[in-house]
């Protein structure tokens, strides 16, 4: 494929913009009447769609998502739906909420075990039956699951983090609401906001970028650097839209051109420790930015101009040391490097092994070996 051609998928509708949470129980009652509904730790930031449901006829049956979902947990999801007998699935958190919701969705009808469909540690197969109808409403600006055909789940005892995935897992509806991720903690909004840059960073640069992930990320990558550094200053709702537009953009352009070494980095990190995913992207983003002009791929040799361009303009200083301004402006604003996330050193090597055989590595703009990748790591501590 040139970059020229291209294929395009994502969730069968979109809702985008503020305040459009407040129609999701209508759209959501249309698509089944038994809810099972998915949702952080705490049950508060729930309440008024629960209600809501209830209102629109709704049989609601609710289920705890306190972390990052693993193997259990998605057991232990599905059999509390196929109990309540639920006809469709609503997340309603961030990226883990959405991704637990997304594998309930797909695997209530599945007729085989988990473990045979999921990627890396078991047989990747694809889902035998159809997902029940899924709706997304993410309350952070991050990730982009709600426009993805892939769930992340942790296998502990495999020490990896893997995918479930499937194009029918693509939801039926995403509610992209900005008002729902208003007055996130500092630390979650830098954390998620650098995660969303990375993933419009990383498709664009990436082998598989095309025409229409690329006006994606073009538009992206500077509205997302300059919305954060106003979140970062204080409150501010206009910004707030801006980083879910972006992260809605990360979504759709990650899902249709891929990613790179940032990603394939952070998937066993993630595994093999208990750092949070998106403090990893943003610490790993500006070595690898480096990593990659210094391979000196024509494809990606101007891509990375252009982006260390975006840095320099919405942080200052000369676009040929963007990378550690973004590295020291990310690290001023409070975020931790891989030690203080959890990282042990004697993991770097296994870290890079399963990282350069990763589905994420596959679209990076150069092949990066196992000793860069370590060195990567190693300047991200």
């Amino acid at each position: 494929m040139t970059q020229h051609d291209l294929s395009f998928q994502t969730a069968s509708r979109i809702l985008f913009g503020r305040g459009v949470a407040s129609g999701a129980a209508a759209e959501i009652a249309v698509r089944g009447r038994r809810v099972f509904l998915v949702h952080g730790a705490g049950t508060a930031r729930s309440d008024w769609l629960r209600a809501a449901l209830s209102d629109a006829g709704c049989v609601v049956a609710s289920f705890t998502c306190p972390r990052e979902p693993d193997v259990a947990l998605v057991e232990a999801g599905v059999a509390s739906a196929r109990g309540a007998e639920v006809d469709v699935v609503v997340a309603l958190g961030g990226g883990a909420v959405i991704d637990l919701g997304k594998a309930v969705a797909a695997l209530v009808p599945a007729a085989r075990p988990m473990m045979d469909h999921l990627e890396v540690v078991g047989q990747g197969l694809p889902l035998d039956n159809p997902p029940l109808p899924f709706v997304a409403l993410p309350t952070t600006a991050g990730t982009g699951a709600e426009v993805t055909k892939n769930a992340v789940i942790s296998v502990p005892e495999a020490r990896r983090k893997v995918s479930l995935r499937d194009a029918r897992m693509l939801p039926d509806l995403a509610v992209v609401d900005p008002a729902l991720t208003d007055g996130a903690p500092r630390a979650v909004t830098l954390a998620s906001g650098l995660d969303a840059v990375t993933q419009v960073i990383e498709p664009f640069i990436c082998t598989r970028a095309n025409r229409l992930t690329d006006a994606l990320c073009r538009d992206a990558i500077p509205q997302g650097l300059a919305a954060l550094v106003r979140l970062m200053k204080h409150e501010d709702p206009d910004a707030r839209d801006d980083m879910a537009w972006v992260s809605l953009c990360g979504g759709l352009a990650l899902a249709n051109a891929g990613l790179g070494a940032v990603h394939g980095l952070a998937g066993p990190i993630g595994g093999m420790s208990p750092a949070a995913h998106g403090a990893v992207c943003g610490v790993l983003l500006p070595h690898v930015l480096v990593a990659n002009a210094e391979a000196e791929k024509p494809h990606a040799v101007a891509r990375i101009a252009e982006v260390r361009g975006w840095i320099a303009q919405e942080l200052g200083g000369a676009s040929d040391d963007a990378p550690a301004t973004l590295a020291a402006w990310a690290a001023a604003q409070g975020l931790p490097g891989l030690g203080a996330l959890g990282v042990d050193r004697a993991d770097l090597a296994a870290i890079a092994s399963a990282a350069a055989d990763s589905s994420s590595m596959k679209a990076n703009p150069a092949v990066l070996s196992r000793q860069v990748l370590e060195d990567i790591m190693e300047r991200a501590f």
